[in-house]
């Protein structure tokens, strides 16, 4: 049985007690704490909870959680494939059609253990990857069980101001970042800029951080900061037409990313990719987080499946070979993490555990 009770935990938020589940985001305009897990491919699941506490994540239990080995994972697209297609994506760009796309896979396992709690995913990966943008929200009735750990903002509210915080370009350490890296990230600022001046004020959107250098367990990265003024007459429903699927994770423009990734990914994304967060109607504030570093159980078939996506931005300077390598930097800690392996005195707080995912 996975008879888990409905359940969101942000940081140290955690919120109980469910009260009713929508599709609608002009709900989150309405009142009370809602739970936000957005697909990559369009489903929205906004639900509302009674009860907000705060509450720290608590700490793993020794055996509580049977995750996958590391050996038992596999890849929507394979390394050959993967490259592959970062070469047809630099044929598109040769082309003129895109300036950058994201090229994704998803992971697969089965999951040892049928009642599995996400939640207890979340107590390790609080431990192993912490992350600022961390969360979890399990449904289990529809179909929403999500662990992030998230580095990157994709969209902050607080009353009018909406922010955006895109991640492009990832190294083991700061030397490792290339130039590259820095343009990648400039596109997708524009991008973003361009997204919330759809339904921001004329002349609100700001820049005030470009290409900050972000550590994070096992790597780094660039983050940039958008800003902006909603609108008079701009709600929920106009700012994630404007802003979704995030433009870090799709690419510029993002329309003919969108089709090549179409084209090119042999899996749907889900969670991955879209968005996971929350949104305090009463207060006006919300921050919905871009669903990477982002584990997934996938019960429609006859046995539970643990699901995790990786994946990386490419320009005409990429290197097919290089990408493979950060799609799986991306994923090998998290990967450990998962099977429940992962000891951070024992493997190091650095350990790349056999390098394998955006």
């Amino acid at each position: 049985m996975h008879d888990h009770a409905p359940l969101a935990r942000f940081g140290g938020l955690v919120a109980s007690g469910l009260k009713d589940v929508t599709s609608d985001p002009a709900a989150l305009e309405s009142s009370g704490f809602w739970a936000v897990c957005a697909d990559f491919e369009g489903r929205l699941t906004c639900a509302r909870f009674a009860t907000v506490r705060n509450e720290p994540v608590p700490p793993p239990v020794p055996g509580a959680w049977r995750g996958p080995a590391p050996r038992d994972w596999t890849s929507s697209l394979d390394e050959d494939a993967y490259t592959a297609g970062v070469r047809r994506i630099r044929e598109h760009i040769a082309a003129g059609e895109v300036y950058q796309a994201n090229l994704c896979r998803v992971l697969t396992a089965p999951l040892p253990d049928p009642a599995a709690d996400v939640d207890v995913l979340t107590a390790l990966l609080a431990r192993g990857n912490p992350a600022p943008y961390a969360g979890t929200v399990r449904l289990p009735a529809h179909g929403v069980e999500v662990a992030t750990a998230s580095p990157e903002l994709f969209l902050r509210r607080d009353g009018r101001t909406v922010e955006s915080g895109p991640i492009k370009g990832t190294g083991r350490t700061e030397g490792d970042l290339l130039e590259k890296d820095h343009a990648e990230n400039v596109m997708i600022v524009d991008l973003v800029r361009n997204d919330l001046g759809r339904v921001c004020a004329t002349g609100s959107v700001t820049v005030p951080d470009l290409c900050v250098v972000e550590k994070h367990p096992g790597l780094v990265h660039l983050v940039s900061t958008v800003r902006g003024r909603l609108a008079d007459g701009a709600g929920w429903p106009e700012l994630l037409d404007a802003a979704f699927p995030p433009g870090s994770v799709t690419g510029a423009p993002k329309s003919s990313a969108l089709r090549i990734i179409r084209a090119l990914e042999t899996a749907p994304r889900g969670p991955y990719c879209g968005g996971v967060g929350w949104v305090d109607a009463d207060r006006g504030t919300a921050s919905l987080a871009v669903g990477i570093r982002s584990f997934w159980i996938d019960r429609a078939g006859s046995a539970p499946l643990l699901r995790f996506g990786t994946g990386a931005g490419i320009t005409w300077g990429s290197d097919p070979a290089r990408e493979w390598a950060e799609t799986e930097l991306k994923a090998s800690r998290l990967l450990a993490v998962a099977s429940g392996a992962y000891d951070p005195v024992t493997c190091g707080d650095d350990a790349d555990t056999g390098r394998t995912g955006a």
